[in-house]
């Protein structure tokens, strides 16, 4: 075979080969086009469930908050339609109290333009008398001098003398009407003032116990009470001040002292260690210390709340204390605080009837038995003693007379205030 014949047939094969593979790249690449597109279209579809799914969620999302915000929205408006009742009812109440208290003072104007046209009815009966008086003394002066044919001086000295005892006479009955009439509307007076104020004052009465008593979970907790050698009784007894009585009343201990803040703080750390259930020298003193801390705060806001209710303001911080610890007392089944805020309202009111210093008879009552709150601690009568410690915080001489007369053995009443401190005193004791 030749070479050119050779030739030709190689060079065919490498076409037919060339071709071959032309085909074959891209029979390859339209297959790869054909799966990159499949797998790109997966993607697309992937990402747009993904999306969906997303926009599905914030929907939800937005769905939640606008349910909550519209229940938000609901209680909101169900609070201020509330508050709102709430404001109507008490805009009631006050203009309730209002229009009594309008109605009050109408009475009260009637009366004194009663009373007036009394008087002035009774001024020209007066002047009518007067009238009479005179006009009798010149008929009879004209008389004598006919008659008897006397001096000038004679006469008038008869005339004088007749007309003395005639017009003595007439001024006796008068007096005595007018008093009769003064003692009678004194005596209502009186009455409808102290009615109108116990009216006003309607406070509560409760009555605290002499001694403390502590209740035990069981009987066994005496023994850890006492402790070993009774040291633990010792250490409570010492760190009070309060006698502890451990006898056979069932699962109880008694707590006994004179002063009532001490007995109160023994009485609440004797409940604190019981419930901790670690009793020994060292812990009782660290809860003794607690509960006296907790005593006093409750004494501070007590004193506080007294004031405020009795509407005493400006009164020093140790003051509101000193007062503050007669929530511990008690006086004739009395708890001596609660009597003292409600002597205090009695006074104020009285004052306001009576025309006199309201601010000197509601503090003065306030303060009245603020002795007692240390009277343990003091020598001498518990007036005389709150006294002194009004006079130590710069209390005005008022002030302090109206304390110290409340009880007529310490000293006489010598204002109108201290009468009236005296008298709601007196009305709060006899009150149940």
């Amino acid at each position: 075979m030749s070479p050119t014949i050779i030739v030709l047939a190689l060079t065919a094969i490498v076409a037919i080969l060339a071709a071959g593979a032309g085909m074959a790249l891209r029979a390859g690449y339209q297959y790869g086009r054909e799966q990159n597109k499949a797998h790109y279209e997966e993607l697309l579809l992937a990402e747009k469930e993904t999306n969906e799914r997303k926009l599905l969620e914030v929907q939800n999302q937005q769905r939640d908050a606008l349910r909550e915000a519209r229940d938000e929205t609901a209680r909101f408006r169900a609070t201020i339609e509330r508050e709102n009742a709430e404001r109507r009812t008490e805009l009631q109440r006050q203009e309730r109290r209002n229009q009594q208290k309008d109605e009050a003072l109408d009475r009260k104007i009637d009366a004194l333009e009663q009373r007036e046209r009394k008087l002035t009815a009774m001024e020209r009966r007066l002047e009518q008398a007067q009238e009479e008086v005179e006009n009798l003394r010149l008929m009879q002066l004209s008389e004598i001098e006919r008659v008897a044919q006397l001096s000038v001086e004679q006469a008038k000295e008869l005339l004088l003398a007749r007309i003395e005892d005639q017009v003595r006479t007439e001024a006796a009955q008068r007096v005595r009407l007018i008093e009769e009439q003064a003692r009678e509307e004194a005596d209502s007076r009186a009455r409808e003032i102290i009615t109108l104020a116990i009216q006003r004052c309607a406070s509560d009465q409760v009555a605290e116990a002499v001694v403390s008593v502590v209740p035990l979970p069981n009987d066994e907790m005496k023994g850890r009470i006492i402790g070993r050698e009774g040291r633990n009784i010792r250490a409570l007894e010492a760190a009070t001040g309060v006698d502890l009585i451990i006898d056979d009343t069932p699962e109880a201990v008694i707590l006994s002292g004179f002063d009532p803040v001490r007995r109160e703080v023994a009485r609440l750390a004797l409940t604190k260690l019981i419930l901790d259930g670690r009793i020994h020298p060292a812990r009782i003193e660290e809860v003794v210390a607690k509960a006296r801390q907790e005593v006093d705060a409750v004494v501070r806001e007590a004193g506080e709340q007294a004031a405020m209710e009795a509407n005493v303001h400006g009164l020093q911080p140790e003051l509101l204390k000193i007062i503050g610890r007669l929530h511990f007392r008690t006086s004739y089944g009395q708890n001596v605080l609660a009597h003292s805020v409600e002597v205090s309202i009695l006074a104020a009111t009285m004052a306001h009837e009576l025309g006199a210093d309201v601010n000197v008879c509601k503090t003065a009552a306030l303060l009245h038995d603020m002795g007692k709150a240390i009277d343990q601690e003091v020598e001498g009568p518990h007036a005389i003693i709150g006294g002194e410690i009004a006079r130590r915080f710069g209390k005005s001489p008022k002030i302090i007379h109206a304390m110290v007369a409340h009880h007529a053995t310490e000293s006489e009443p010598q204002s109108l205030e201290a009468a009236i401190v005296q008298a709601a005193d007196a009305i709060s004791a006899a009150r149940p």
